[in-house]
């Protein structure tokens, strides 16, 4: 038998099994064909049964990022991060991506017993079942709400309260969560210029030593930023200010 032959042969013999195979699955089809379909789930989110609720909940989705910022400690690290790169004289550098990466990174960091106990109190007995949405939303907000009035000073309470026409509750944890908020917001802004403030002076000072020196020397057409820049930036790495601000940042939480 020549090559040509046993190629044929082989061809032929492929052939055969995939025309066994064929007849097979054809014999089959009937019996998976009539076989029943899978039950369509009938699970729901946090109760949500109606289709406009779920729309509804979903909606309130986009907001969650700007919920999570207005309510952690994130507004005080990323507005003393922005000072200080104006008061270095490098509005951009650190670029914008590092500075709120690192402020992010830092409010986790000081949010972690926060979210501890919502992991503890609101997420785990919700998986088990053991509580409803409702009641796991509720357990949820408590831990955020007692974190935000430690952080709030009672005047700025007292203005949203007045605002909302609300009665003031027996006590602060009974406050609802549209006062609680705004005036925790405007609350660590004060605070996070007040620390700018206090970043401001030391670099404030060397700027005006530099613009003294250089006029003192006639050389008025050069920017005294520019000259000041590197001696701000060997100040604030001798002083290992990283380590200083950060540290002093997450002590103002506790």
């Amino acid at each position: 038998m020549t090559t040509l032959g046993r190629i044929r042969g082989s061809i032929d013999k492929k052939g055969v099994c995939l025309l066994n195979a064929m007849l097979l699955s054809l014999i089959l089809l009937p019996s998976i064909g009539s076989a029943a379909p899978p039950p369509a789930p009938t699970g729901n989110i946090l109760g949500l049964t109606s289709p406009l609720e779920v729309l509804l909940f979903l909606t309130l989705l986009s907001f969650l990022p700007a919920l999570l910022v207005m309510t952690t400690c994130f507004i005080r690290i990323v507005v003393v991060f922005s000072f200080l790169r104006q008061a270095m004289g490098t509005p951009q550098v650190p670029p914008n991506t590092i500075v709120v990466g690192l402020a992010l990174f830092i409010t986790l960091f000081v949010m972690s017993p926060v979210l501890d106990r919502i992991y503890d109190e609101a997420y785990l007995p919700y998986t088990k079942k053991e509580i409803s949405g409702e009641a796991a939303l509720q357990k949820m907000s408590d831990p955020l709400k007692e974190f935000m009035l430690k952080q709030t000073r009672e005047k700025d309470l007292a203005l949203f309260l007045k605002l909302s026409k609300a009665e003031r509750p027996a006590k602060p944890m009974d406050l609802p969560l549209r006062v609680v908020i705004p005036a925790f917001a405007i609350g660590e802004l004060k605070k996070a210029f007040e620390i700018s403030f206090l970043l401001f002076l030391p670099f404030l000072v060397l700027d005006m030593v530099v613009a003294s020196v250089l006029l003192s020397m006639g050389m008025m057409m050069l920017p005294p930023v520019m000259v000041s820049m590197p001696f701000k930036l060997l100040l604030f790495v001798l002083v290992d200010g990283w380590g200083l601000l950060i540290g002093s940042l997450v002590g103002s939480f506790r």
